[in-house]
């Protein structure tokens, strides 16, 4: 398992003074890229084999929220490999190994000069020592987009929503979603699918679902076809 320590910074609090679920989830982004850097498989190695990996789903499931100035640990660990998915968990801990929130999530490698899914390299596959999936609740990767939609003001892709590979960066997505929920409250799980990748000049044309704590946010193009479907589960 590769973690590294943190501690809650107040840039990354909500008005109550706890971590937000955009933070956890860069924090759980930034965990995975250390350890592909630390281990020489990085952007920059998969920049050499026009390689990127893309996010295809996020499940995290959250049991507290860590507080202001909290000293927190961040792991990960692949769990398997299959053709051009390969598959993750993460941990959010206290010092004391507490599991404040989990998460499993889908990745697919992709030739960025064909646009198609390639497998790892062989090097890739030795570098990622495969471990144990993690016991939690595992729910599918697909996200029923429910009826009777509200839709919602346009938001134009602009140049700080992009990543490295000129994408909308996965956390980006759930920022915006975000938006749509009643004010002050808590998400005691989030699931997010990814269909297509946005890049600047893109509009998205949001879509609120809601249903008795759940709201799903689809951020859709201008044919109504989802870039990506995030559901909120609130406690």
């Amino acid at each position: 398992m590769y973690r590294f320590e943190s501690r809650v910074r107040y840039s990354e609090v909500s008005c109550e003074g706890t971590l937000t679920i955009e933070a956890l989830l860069n924090y759980f982004q930034d965990v995975s890229t250390f350890q592909s850097e630390d281990l020489g498989v990085g952007v920059e190695y998969l920049a050499g084999f026009h390689m990127a990996w893309v996010l295809s789903s996020w499940q995290i499931q959250v049991n507290r929220y860590p507080k202001l100035g909290e000293k927190i640990v961040v792991a990960t660990f692949p769990y398997e490999f299959k053709g051009f998915f390969g598959m993750r968990n993460f941990l959010l801990m206290t010092e004391a190994e507490e599991v404040l929130a989990c998460a499993n999530t889908m990745w697919t490698l992709l030739d960025t000069e064909k646009m198609v899914p390639t497998k790892p390299t062989e090097e890739m596959l030795q570098k990622y020592v495969l471990e144990e999936r993690y016991p939690m609740d595992y729910r599918g990767r697909k996200i029923a987009i429910p009826d009777n939609g509200s839709k919602q003001p346009a938001v134009p892709v602009t140049k700080e929503y992009l990543d490295t590979n000129f994408h909308v960066n996965n956390g980006q997505y759930v920022r915006i979603a975000k938006m749509y929920l009643p004010d002050r409250v808590s998400v005691k799980q989030l699931r997010a699918e990814y269909r297509k990748s946005a890049v600047l000049g893109d509009v998205f044309y949001p879509v609120l679902y809601a249903n008795d704590g759940n709201y799903v946010v689809s951020l859709n193009d201008k044919d109504q076809k989802a870039y990506a479907v995030v559901e909120f589960t609130l406690a």
